[in-house]
């Protein structure tokens, strides 16, 4: 019985340390994504460092936080160095994040009990700015971190297994995300400008939006899946009008487009129908990103 019960133990911790030490690609993560209905969101770190796109964010408002600055001083992770990727769900029930890159889990777990959260085992559980918002998280591999911000303090536990349904694909961009067409019915929180454009996109099956860089610039571009060709070259149709309102309005107020804030992006849109699809694409300047990173957008 003794050496029954042994060998039970060894098998397990056997296929732990096989478990811990295979290696996670971006899509056999993203199967672990609660992804149906929601906004799925994919960012390369490594890659944009290597871009020195990162670099403009260094002195950003995120990063000039009080908070963000404790924690980073207590755990000595800092997302502009330390994080190589970052897959992100936003889902109805949460935010689901798979994050990539190196972590001192020593650390981070005694930054979370030091703000009144709990560990069991490497299962920790925080309470975030409010109560709705609990955090919880748990290494999936060393370099991995699996993390949910929700209602529901052991959301993380969701990212333990793969869900079943359509997978979704992996682009070979450094940003990219899938948006279902039915988030966009709720536009009005977003710029007026950009209603526009979520407005005629509304009848789309799938909106791909992805970027990267691109000389002295990046390029941001939209893959919109129609049901019929015909809804496709319709919809081309439609942007072009939008893009070309949104010049006329800004030359009635004798202004030009601004390549620091969106009226240099969204007037210099392209599109063009490809069976289905409709492909755009909008030149995204350093100025603007300059903007961003400041807080001045």
């Amino acid at each position: 019985m003794l050496t029954l019960l042994a060998g039970v133990c060894v098998s397990i911790i056997v296929a732990v340390a096989y478990l811990r030490s295979q290696k996670y690609s971006t899509a056999g993560l993203l199967q672990r994504l609660p992804s149906e209905g929601a906004v799925v969101l994919y960012i390369d770190f490594a890659a944009l460092r290597r871009a020195e796109v990162l670099d403009l964010f260094a002195s950003s408002a995120v990063a000039q936080e009080p908070e963000y600055r404790a924690f980073v001083e207590s755990t000595g992770f800092n997302y502009l160095q330390d994080l190589d990727s970052a897959l992100v769900s936003f889902h109805k029930t949460g935010k689901y994040l798979l994050l990539r890159g190196r972590f001192d889990w020593r650390n981070i777990s005694q930054y979370v009990r030091a703000q009144g959260g709990r560990c069991n085992n490497s299962f920790c559980r925080m309470e975030g700015s409010t109560a709705e918002r609990q955090i919880s998280y748990f290494p999936l591999q060393p370099n991995i971190m699996a993390l949910a911000v929700s209602t529901d303090g052991d959301a993380a536990s969701r990212l333990q297994t793969r869900h079943p349904g359509p997978r979704l694909e992996v682009l070979a961009d450094p940003v990219w995300s899938v948006i279902p067409a039915a988030v966009l019915k709720d536009s009005a929180e977003l710029p007026a400008g950009m209603r526009m454009f979520a407005r005629a996109l509304q009848g789309t099956q799938k909106i791909v939006l992805s970027g990267a860089p691109e000389g002295p610039r990046l390029r941001l571009q939209l893959d919109a899946t129609c049901n019929t060709a015909e809804d496709a070259a319709a919809l081309a149709v439609q942007l072009r009008a939008v893009t070309a309102l949104l010049r006329e309005l800004i030359a009635r107020e004798r202004q030009a487009p601004n390549p620091r804030d969106l009226s240099g992006i969204l007037t210099a849109g392209v599109f063009e129908q490809r069976g289905r699809r409709v492909i755009g694409y909008w030149p995204v300047e350093r100025a603007f990103l300059e903007s961003l990173a400041v807080g001045a957008l």
